[in-house]
């Protein structure tokens, strides 16, 4: 599986009209063609492989370091996929679109007659893949934009990107259904960004399952009891904050706990929660979770929540936590903001032409596709 880094720097302001539009006409017959001569589910692996997406967003001439790209190009994709007639469609996008994701999901595989099993999978997919990436993989980047791609055979994609306000950079996250055996234990998502974050809160990791475990058992306490809990310990650490790290190991919870020799945990981990959902914890308590993907799908269980519960799990019972990041492209018109070069209009709308012939042909001769999609060979010279 590809991983890798693109950096991503946070760039105001919008595409040109006049890009944008061609942009839209351009990445219709891609689409098309990749679908024609690979399949639907090959078109989406494409997708949810960070260097393809970045150099797709090359091809159509948009600005190669921006992180503008993403929400551009899924922006011209979605358009031109709504009449492609090729059986993927997209929903979401940036921001508020964001939200609407369930709603297009649930209008869009309504109309290809999917069953509400389902549509029901598709939705929960978008709602879990936005959750994991926002709350359960702790990096400081927060999602402002979710993509959810999907075939009408019910496969999946998702490009979604979040923001750190500090350092004016974003982060990418793909995701791709055949990859996917768990939404909670490391589902496979490939990552773009600019760099590994030095400490990230990371709980799908395989090395946090027992935290997962005993957050789940956790949550099926009395609330009370849990932020009496999580008090308690706030009040210890608080206590000798200013003492030296090691020190921290020493004391006992109710006397009869040791804390665990490691140092990740800290007084900056604890004190960054300042108080718990009381109301979440009472609707989990009332669920009573049997898993901790049915945890992570309670309504107001975010990212302060499953912290602070496996902040809890850790100090309590010893249980190992992830603090590892998992974060682990070619010019054709130029780009807009003219680098390497400015965007070669004629040179665009020619390749437009060839493609949409190309498309065409293809349809009307499947017997002579080959000899059609050769046209491309003009693409390179």
């Amino acid at each position: 599986m590809k991983t890798g880094y693109a950096d991503l720097p946070l760039h105001y302001g919008k595409a040109p009209r006049w890009l944008f539009g061609r942009m839209v006409r351009l990445a219709r017959p891609i689409a098309e063609i990749i679908t024609l001569e690979y399949g639907q589910e090959e078109f989406l692996r494409r997708l949810a492989d960070p260097y393809f997406f970045q150099a797709f967003g090359c091809v159509l001439g948009f600005d190669w370091h921006s992180s503008g790209l993403t929400t551009t190009v899924t922006g011209a994709l979605k358009i031109a996929l709504a009449n492609a007639n090729i059986g993927i469609f997209i929903a979401g996008g940036k921001g508020k679109t964001s939200k609407k994701a369930p709603e297009e999901i649930t209008e869009k595989a309504d109309v290809l007659g999917l069953s509400d099993e389902k549509i029901e999978r598709l939705v929960k997919a978008s709602r879990l893949s936005a959750k994991v990436d926002n709350n359960l993989l702790q990096d400081g980047y927060e999602l402002y934009h979710h993509t959810f791609i999907f075939t009408e055979r019910g496969k999946w994609a998702v490009i979604q990107q979040g923001m750190l306000s500090k350092t004016r950079y974003a982060r990418r996250y793909h995701w791709l259904s055949d990859n996917v055996a768990s939404f909670v234990e490391e589902p496979g998502q490939k990552i773009a960004a600019p760099r590994q974050e030095e400490r990230v809160l990371n709980l799908v990791s395989r090395e946090s399952r027992e935290v997962r475990e005993i957050s789940v058992d956790l949550a099926r306490e009395r609330p009370t009891k849990l932020v009496r809990m999580f008090e308690e310990i706030k009040k210890k650490i608080g206590k000798n904050k200013n003492r030296r790290e090691e020190q921290k190991t020493l004391f006992s919870y109710d006397n009869s706990l040791i804390l665990p020799p490691h140092h990740e945990i800290t007084w900056h981990e604890i004190a960054g929660i300042e108080k718990l959902n009381l109301r979440a914890l009472e609707q989990a308590y009332e669920r009573q979770p049997r898993n901790y993907e049915e945890l992570l799908e309670i309504r107001g269980i975010g990212a302060k929540s499953l912290r602070a519960l496996a902040l809890i799990s850790s100090l309590l019972y010893d249980a190992k936590i992830s603090w590892r990041d998992p974060a682990k492209y070619s010019f054709a018109h130029g780009g807009k903001d003219g680098i390497p070069f400015p965007v070669d209009k004629q040179l665009y709308d020619r390749s437009i032409e060839i493609l949409e012939q190309a498309v065409k042909d293809a349809k009307l001769r499947s017997k002579e596709k080959l000899d059609a999609l050769k046209r491309l060979r003009w693409l390179i010279r």
